[in-house]
């Protein structure tokens, strides 16, 4: 943050420019790894042999990995420090990519998401880091910086992956090599240094950090008292509905859609898959750079939450009765448009709602809640898919989000009641 003007100078050893910046880029050159892998893995999976369960599984195996690491690396993180947290878990996602390049059975491919997913913190320590040094009030517009990185990665990651997907399945995969290298570079020259949290002083500028605890997985136990606020609860509760939700559309959308749709007299594939992607990404990144900031302020957090479970409870399951895709793509852009705040404002309510020293704490819970959302959806979205339930695949989409919707009527209905 730019120290204000007048007589008196900031300490020559404190930093003076925004970190937000510097995690932005970060958070955008991982998410083009990430989602140039994204339409590809599936198709890359099955021409190994791997079934449409099996590829459920294999993206399962990724969040299982991560909820047991998950809360370690959070730890660790309070601990030592953000950045160098970061660096373990990017090598982490290199590693995993250089061994799915070199994938010649379905077990390599299970191993290659084992690693990255041992060593997955990027976004949840992005989120701290973003707490760290942003004041609780404008949290959501931070935290939209990360919905930004999402819809520009969602609109040239795919792209990518269907291009380079002319090349052979390598190439794509090698490309997401380079960018996990260069996003290493990014935070080891780009990212300012942040004392652990044990040792961070009181800012001016700034609220201070989620220094809390980050609870391992054996010490679930202890996550109960944050359900025992009722506000907490609910909002915790819809982070996972929402995570089932959109786990569920993102995991088996690639398969479905090979199902489903054709393109020039043959069923689609990596190329029209990572354009469909890209196109929903296009819709985000214009959405997320300017429009959700808007509708924050204009509707506030919790209408634009209401409004993002309800474009996805009608986008998703509506999904499911498209035919062609073109069909497919107005479906998608209405969802895209009216969802895109979603994450943001939902992720904004939850830290608000917790106590200032205890964000690291519900930020690894979030996680760990979405690392459940990772595991369950895809093997459920997998199965669906492998007996030709089709439709039924995109309407439980929807129907998780119905569910979070239903939590937050219910709760104004019952403050409405009590006023």
């Amino acid at each position: 943050m730019n120290a204000p003007t007048g007589t008196i100078e900031a300490p020559p050893t404190r930093r003076t420019t925004s970190p937000l910046l510097p995690i932005f880029l970060i958070v955008l050159v991982d998410v083009l790894g990430f989602t140039i892998i994204l339409p590809l893995l599936p198709f890359y999976s099955e021409r190994l042999g791997a079934s449409p369960t099996v590829v459920g599984t294999i993206v399962a195996i990724y969040a299982v990995c991560q909820l047991i690491a998950g809360p370690i690396l959070g730890q660790l993180s309070d601990r030592i420090g953000r950045r160098p947290v970061l660096l373990i878990s990017q090598a982490g996602t290199l590693a995993g990519f250089l061994i799915l390049a070199f994938s010649t059975q379905v077990w390599m491919v299970f191993l290659s998401r084992a690693i990255d997913g041992a060593t997955a913190g990027n976004l949840s320590i992005a989120q701290a880091y973003i707490s760290d040094v942003t004041k609780s009030e404008n949290r959501a517009k931070a935290f939209a910086l990360i919905g930004v990185a999402f819809g520009f990665g969602f609109l040239v990651g795919p792209a990518i992956a269907g291009f380079l997907a002319h090349y052979g399945y390598q190439a794509p995969i090698f490309t997401a090599c380079a960018l996990s290298f260069t996003s290493i570079l990014c935070t080891y020259f780009l990212l300012p240094r942040r004392e652990a949290a044990h040792e961070r002083n009181a800012d001016a500028d700034v609220d201070p950090g989620p220094g809390g605890k980050r609870l391992s997985l054996i010490s679930w136990g202890e996550y109960r008292k944050y359900f025992r606020n009722r506000e907490l609860a609910r909002l915790l509760t819809q982070w996972l509905l929402f995570s089932l939700s959109f786990s569920t559309f993102i995991s088996g959308f690639a398969l479905y859609a090979e199902r489903r749709y054709h393109w020039s007299g043959h069923p689609v594939g990596v190329r029209e898959v990572g354009y469909i992607f890209a196109f929903n990404g296009f819709i985000g990144i214009i959405m997320q750079g300017g429009m959700v900031g808007r509708m924050v302020k204009v509707l506030g957090e919790k209408r634009v939450v209401q409004l993002g479970f309800a474009s996805t409870l009608i986008g998703y399951a509506a999904i499911g009765f498209t035919h062609t895709i073109s069909q497919l793509l107005w479906v998608m852009a209405a969802t895209s448009i009216f969802g895109a705040g979603l994450r943001p404002a939902l992720t904004s309510l939850v830290t608000q709602k917790a106590g200032r020293r205890e964000q690291g704490v519900i930020l690894g819970l979030t996680q760990s809640l979405t690392s459940v959302a990772q595991i369950t959806a895809p093997i459920i979205a997998g199965a669906l898919i492998d007996k030709e339930l089709l439709a039924t695949w995109a309407v439980w989409a929807g129907i998780l989000s119905g569910l979070a919707l239903f939590f937050e009527n219910r709760a104004n209905a019952v403050t409405s009641a009590t006023a």
